[in-house]
Parts: structure tokens; C-alpha cells; sequence
């Protein structure tokens, strides 16, 4: 079994600073495998917001795959939002900007979705989508295989709102050729898991789940949250984990259960 943490839309520059140390300390005593950082790690994509976020991911347990977010391209810096899009990213976060994690029982792949000349929602292009192509259909049929972006390719609930990733159909398409398992995101602030049956492309149909913000202020009306992911051959759990106030700690909140078929992921 492998354990995975998810955490997303840490937006630092906007942050609830009681959460951090109770936030790592549970991280921590969970010991997972892998952290998944999906994007938005600064409110701004300032030098000094990158540092804190900085800061916060070398105090996680390692490895950790961690994406950038539409919030980490600069909003009013024109010149720097489109010819340096993503220098504060690279410089204080990482540069590779298809990070990956493998071993011989998950594959955990991140892909850059921010762009920009979308000031909100996120893009995958044909490049992108030919070296995901490339690495998990090459995978062992096995391993289960996971993608990281900031912004969802689809919502378990079919949330007509939420901001999806420009081309997500051909990417879609593409994932359940090489049988993608688990797709992980954040962005809307909103704590979801699940498959979404109108998009179960070539008869196959992903696990869909959605992270809340972990760290911001910006709860749009959820309490701050992160996932466990707990994944063995053929089953997977999500774990939500959610700030409770008056104890000042995050706690389980609840749990999903799924499996997979012929057609892909169920939930139980």
C-alpha cells in the first residue's frame, strides 16, 4: 500500500497562520510516501510569498510533487506575467515543471496547466499531452497511475462552474487510453472525490478528486482541508482531513471508498 497526501491552494501572502505547524505536524504523523502539492502556492506570485512557500514545502515529508497554480503567474507585473510567466515558480520552487514520483506500485506525474493569457482557468497542450502520453502508457499496467495539475480536467459532480482545463476532452481521451487511474487537482476550493460517468472516455472512467484550500483564508464557505490518499492494487481511499477551530487541529472528517473494474473506477 502506498499513502499519499494531497494538499493544494496554499495562496501564501493569504494565509492562516494558525494552520501551518498543525498542518505539518499531521503531515508529518502520517507518513505518507509522496506529498502532492497542486498549485497556487502564493496569493500573488511574489519573491517573498515564494520563499514562505519555500519554507513550508522543505518542512513536508519528502518527495513532494508539487505543480504550479494560475496565482503563481504574476497578475499586475504585464511584462513579467507574459515573458516571465513562471520565473518566481522556477526560482524558488522548482524548475522542473513535470515533476514525477515512481516506484513499482504508484507513478505520481505533475503537469504545469497555468498559462498566461488565462487569468483563471488553465490550459494543457499538445506537447504536454505527448509526454503524458509517452510515460504512462509505457507504465507497467500495475502501477496505478496518478496526474497532478492545478487546474481539474473534470468534477466527479459535474459542477458546471468550475474551471476546467482548456482541451481537458483530448486529454480525457488520452488518460483512459493508457488507463490513468487517479487524477488529483485543487483550484476551486471545494473537497470532492469521485468518477464522473459523462466522461468515461473509451469505456474507462478515472478517479476524480478534488482538493479545498489547506492554508488560505479564502475557504469559499468550506473549512480548510487536505486528503489522504491511501492506494492498493485495485482499491483506493480518500481521507478528508478538516481544521476543526475549536480544538485548533485537523481531523478526519470522513472517508471514500473505491474500486476498480472492467470500466474503471467505482465508488463503494
Amino acid at each position: 500500500m502506498r499513502t499519499l497526501v494531497h494538499l493544494s491552494d496554499l495562496h501564501f501572502g493569504k494565509v492562516d497562520e494558525r494552520l501551518i505547524l498543525p498542518l505539518l505536524t499531521t503531515v508529518r504523523g502520517l507518513a505518507p510516501d509522496v506529498v502532492a502539492v497542486s498549485g497556487d502556492l502564493t496569493q500573488r506570485a511574489r519573491a517573498a510569498q515564494f520563499k514562505q512557500a519555500r519554507r513550508f514545502l522543505d518542512l513536508l515529508p519528502q518527495p513532494v510533487i508539487v505543480v504550479p497554480g494560475n496565482h503563481d503567474v504574476p497578475m499586475f507585473n504585464l511584462p513579467a506575467r507574459f515573458l516571465w510567466p513562471l520565473h518566481g515558480f522556477k526560482r524558488h520552487i522548482t524548475r522542473d515543471l513535470h515533476p514525477s514520483f515512481i516506484d513499482d506500485e504508484i507513478a505520481v506525474l505533475g503537469i504545469n496547466t497555468a498559462r498566461s493569457l488565462t487569468i483563471k482557468n488553465g490550459r494543457i497542450n499538445l506537447k504536454q499531452v505527448d509526454y503524458l502520453r509517452k510515460t504512462l502508457c509505457a507504465l507497467d499496467q500495475d502501477i496505478v497511475k496518478i496526474v497532478v495539475t492545478h487546474h481539474p480536467f473534470d468534477m466527479p459532480d459535474a459542477d458546471q462552474d468550475a474551471a476546467l482545463v482548456g482541451r481537458a476532452d483530448m486529454a480525457l481521451n488520452m488518460f483512459a487510453t493508457c488507463g490513468v487511474d487517479l487524477l488529483l487537482s485543487g483550484h476551486n476550493h471545494k473537497s470532492t472525490a469521485g468518477s464522473a460517468d459523462h466522461h468515461a472516455l473509451a469505456g474507462y472512467k478515472a478517479l476524480i478528486v478534488q482538493a479545498g484550500t489547506s492554508t488560505s483564508t479564502r475557504g469559499r464557505g468550506e473549512s480548510n482541508s487536505f486528503n489522504v490518499v491511501r492506494i492498493e492494487p485495485h482499491r483506493i481511499e480518500v481521507e478528508r482531513f478538516a481544521w476543526q477551530d475549536r480544538a485548533e487541529e485537523f481531523r478526519s472528517t470522513g472517508h471514500d471508498h473505491f474500486e476498480q473494474g472492467e470500466r474503471g473506477w467505482s465508488g463503494v
